[in-house]
């Protein structure tokens, strides 16, 4: 099994909507299929290159992650940071984190992202690097204070919603406005996820930034959370996460974890529904 039959399966998987146990299998391909068990190990009689077994390793997980599930990934230096001071960020992470972000962008309806974001990067949030369909990009902007210059606000072949507060200024032409509450200039991540799911987008990536993530993983609403860590010390700048503080270790999160080198970097996958085994 080579990186490309392995993908076609692992989007195949999400288009059907699958969820684990289950078998994937091509019916055009002379392979045997992939046997998936409910904790998304996976068997296949035959050869497998080491990359197309590191791609299922992260990616079946998401695939047959069922149909509401929402990921968020972070690429960050080893001492925590996601950029400089002045919001520099490109690149912390290798081209293969970069690959495996469009990836993941494939496999979801919607990509979040913050203002702050947008403003700092002028991502395009499509999928480029490999085969798969765009998803919706969503821009939580409470305050309209993102300029129309941005390139995915011209960009209106991928359709974009501009969540604002109710006090907010005009949206940029081409996108859709939606209006939500945001008490103290902060979107509420459970009522971006209900405005969503009412548009039948319950599959959902949550790409940055580092603000806009640790907000999800407060209010618990991340089944998922990849973070790929780049062999660079920064030593200042923006942090990765910013949680609520906690007073012991003991009430600290400690997921389920799996990891894998990507790249030049290392790759770590914490399942937020289930915690790491004792010991």
């Amino acid at each position: 099994m080579d990186d490309d039959y392995a993908w076609r399966l692992i989007q195949d998987a999400r288009s059907k909507a699958r969820v684990a146990p289950t078998t994937l299998a091509d019916s055009k391909a002379q392979q045997s299929p992939i046997i998936i068990d409910e904790r998304h190990a996976w068997q296949f009689e035959g050869e497998c290159s080491a990359s197309a077994a590191a791609l299922l390793d992260a990616l079946l997980p998401v695939a047959l992650g069922g149909p509401h599930f929402v990921i968020a990934q972070l690429g960050q230096s080893l001492d925590g940071r996601i950029a400089t001071d002045s919001g520099h960020s490109h690149y912390v992470t290798g081209h293969a984190s970069r690959i495996h972000l469009h990836r993941l962008r494939a496999l979801v309806d919607a990509v979040i992202v913050g203002a702050g974001t947008v403003a700092a990067d002028d991502p395009q949030l499509t999928v480029r690097h490999v085969d798969g369909t765009n998803p919706v990009r969503v821009v939580l902007d409470p305050r309209a204070r993102l300029h129309a210059d941005r390139g995915l606000f011209a960009d209106t072949e991928t359709p974009t919603l501009h969540v604002v507060g109710p006090e907010a200024g005009p949206s940029p032409a081409g996108v859709e406005r939606v209006v939500l509450d945001c008490p103290a200039q902060a979107m509420d991540p459970a009522a971006v996820l209900a405005m969503l799911a009412d548009r039948g987008l319950t599959r959902v990536l949550v790409e940055g930034g580092g603000v806009t993530i640790s907000r999800f993983l407060d209010a618990g609403l991340l089944d998922r959370l990849h973070v790929v860590v780049a062999p660079m010390l920064i030593g200042s700048g923006r942090p990765a996460l910013s949680l609520e503080p906690i007073m012991r270790l003991d009430t600290a999160l400690r997921p389920s974890c799996r990891h894998q080198v990507m790249g030049d970097d290392m790759f770590f996958d914490l399942d937020l529904r289930t915690p790491a085994s004792p010991g």
